[in-house]
């Protein structure tokens, strides 16, 4: 044939504009793109060579890649299926339409369709015009299996393209492009194999650097997930999380599916043992990699898993995904939504039946993640309750951590609530006043000690019909259940009603109210949350985005079986000398104080503290030096 010039078809041009300037924001996605091509290729003359022996290749089907500096060009040689002069003006010539789809319609048409053999790779048209980011033009030179006959198609990506003879040994593609003067840097080994490393190394063909003297294979040409569980070693698969997370650990679970439904897709997924560092950097996002019919997309795409599960780690590959002309601009179709709700099902099924299993690895995986997983019980409504399952509280009763359904069965016989206690730490729940009468009764208080817990708690009313009842806010009634020490005379509430109001003169606005508690045993005072206040932990949280906040006043409550209660009761009566007064004026200041150093505030005032603390130690001296 004579050269033939023609125009690209209506609108062409300017899809070709998007392409080029607009669709892609990394150019080295040109190369995942062509690449992505040439193993559609490899794959169409693979399978029509099962049921056509003349179109069997004499070599190896594999893809090349070769630079000439001299002549600033790259070129990517395959030797799949190839096209002829017609395949090159509709799948080159059009945008519109891919040679690829095409061949897909087809097979869908036929009895033999087997997708195993396929694996087929998005649409030719589009991604191959990426090519034009980095090239001035492209020069396409291929030839059809079966055919003798070579062509040649030239393009600068602008007005149209040209049609020509041209001469080829055997069937497959070269695309040659003249590259531009800023694409310099695609001319060096390193870093195309940096590129085919990161986008196209599990591509079941192999991919070759060709030198003069010697061809260097740039991908492993081995996609473990597509290989079947029977096949591959626990040692295999922590090799693969290790590299393609950049980790160090060994995965505490190891989840490998094939899902076949309205979606299909393969996963393998990892979840680690060990926190990454910036695991609660607000920048961090999900990593799961994303590959279509392995071939990488994005290891960024937020909807794939929610935030509470972003130390999830792994691949998702799958043949059915929506995408929006580009591969890196993914649509919000139901597939989307679909592969994630999947990932949560399977995750978190995974993670009760290994919770089942071994409570001590459990409880590893717990310290380590529960913090995030517990991000969900806010976040996410549809699995809310699946994620308290899974969710583990460190029990004041049995010093380690328990389940939600480990603590209601074993609650007392008249207990209708899960009591907890809002506090920073572990150990600061542990030695709070709060949970002496519950001690004393044998009653479990589970501590929340994350943030998180606050903003949680509100949506979760109950756990199988017990509501979730807190230890130091509102008033508590444990007179219902035994106590160890029962011989204790209790102290009639109306003998400390003096007390009490002189408390209540003393410290004015700084409390909302004084009154006796039902479950201090040890401790003299203690403050707590009205019934519709915030626990301690919310305020903190509240003053530490807002430095100028000011939590409400807080109750404080009295031990009258505490002997510094009853000792400071007999001083208030109206008839004692200015000397006890003092005393009452001072210690009700000082109980107060005392118990916001509990809660882990400091006094307000650090120097009226100190000077009360002298002059009631003064005191104290005194008296007993006297005696003697």
């Amino acid at each position: 044939m004579t050269i033939e010039n023609r125009a690209f078809e209506a609108d062409t041009s300017k899809i070709l504009d998007i392409v080029i300037h607009s669709l892609y924001s990394n150019r080295e996605i040109f190369l995942r793109e062509l690449i992505s091509n040439a193993s559609d290729a490899l794959d169409k003359r693979r399978f029509l060579a099962s049921t056509d022996q003349s179109l069997q290749a004499e070599q190896e089907l594999q893809i090349h890649i070769k630079s000439d500096k001299k002549a600033k060009t790259l070129t990517l040689s395959d030797n799949g299926i190839g096209m002829d002069s017609d395949d090159m003006v509709s799948s080159l010539g059009t945008i519109a339409r891919s040679g690829t789809q095409n061949f897909i319609k087809q097979l869908e048409a036929s009895k033999e369709n087997d997708d195993s053999k396929l694996s087929l790779i998005g649409q030719f048209g589009v991604g191959f015009y990426a090519a034009f980011m980095v090239a001035e033009t492209v020069d396409v030179i291929s030839r059809k299996a079966g055919s003798d006959k070579a062509f040649k198609w030239h393009s600068d990506g602008a007005t149209g393209y040209s049609l020509d003879n041209a001469e080829r040994s055997e069937a497959g593609t070269d695309i040659i492009l003249h590259l531009k003067k800023d694409a310099k840097e695609f001319l060096e080994e390193q870093r195309i194999s940096y590129m085919i490393k990161k986008y196209s190394d599990h591509l079941s063909a192999p991919i070759y650097w060709q030198n003069a003297e010697e061809s260097t294979m740039l991908n492993s040409a081995s996609a473990i997930w597509t290989r079947p569980k029977s096949e591959i070693t626990q040692e295999q698969y922590t090799s693969f999380y290790q590299q393609a997370s950049a980790a160090y650990d060994t995965p505490y679970l190891t989840l490998h599916n094939v899902t076949e439904g309205v979606t299909n897709f393969t996963s393998l997924l990892f979840v680690p043992s060990t926190r990454p560092v910036d695991l609660f950097n607000p920048e961090r996002k999900s990593r799961l990699q994303l590959y279509i019919n392995r071939v990488f997309i994005t290891d960024e795409c937020e909807d794939l898993v929610p935030n509470w599960l972003r130390f999830v780690r792994g691949v998702v590959d799958t043949p059915d995904l929506d995408l929006n002309v580009s591969r890196e601009m993914l649509q919000q179709v139901p597939a989307i939504n679909k592969i994630k709700k999947s990932i949560i099902r399977r995750v978190l099924s995974e993670l009760k039946k290994q919770a089942g299993k071994n409570q001590e690895a459990y409880e590893n995986f717990w310290l380590e993640f529960g913090l995030v997983v517990k991000e969900g019980l806010y976040e996410d409504a549809d699995f809310r309750e699946k994620i308290l399952e899974l969710c583990r509280f460190y029990s004041c009763r049995k010093g380690g951590y328990i389940s939600l359904a480990e603590y209601v069965s074993e609650m007392k016989e008249q207990q209708e609530e899960i009591y907890y206690l809002s506090s920073e730490t572990v150990e600061q729940a542990e030695i709070s006043p709060h949970i002496e009468g519950f001690k004393a009764r044998d009653i479990d208080v589970i501590v929340l000690s994350d943030p998180i817990d606050e903003f949680w708690l509100p949506l979760v009313p109950e756990f199988e019909g017990k509501k979730f009842k807190s230890a130091s806010r509102g008033a508590l009634d444990l007179d219902k259940f035994e106590q160890e020490d029962t011989e204790k005379k209790k102290a009639d509430p109306s003998e400390f009603d003096m007390l009490i109001a002189r408390i209540k003169t003393n410290l004015g606005e700084q409390i909302a109210d004084v009154r006796l508690s039902s479950t201090l045993t040890e401790s003299p005072a203690c403050l707590v949350a009205d019934e519709n206040g915030m626990d301690i932990q919310m305020e903190r949280l509240m003053k530490a985005h807002n430095k100028d906040f000011q939590g409400a006043p807080r109750i404080l409550e009295l031990n009258p079986d505490h002997d510094l209660v009853a000792a400071l009761n007999k001083m208030a009566d109206a008839k004692s000398g200015s000397k006890e007064n003092g005393l009452v004026d001072d210690a009700s200041h000082l109980l107060f104080d005392q118990a916001q150093i509990l809660e882990g505030r400091m006094p307000s005032d650090l120097t009226a503290f100190s000077k009360r603390m002298t002059r009631v130690m003064a005191s104290s001296i005194m008296d007993d030096a006297q005696t003697k």
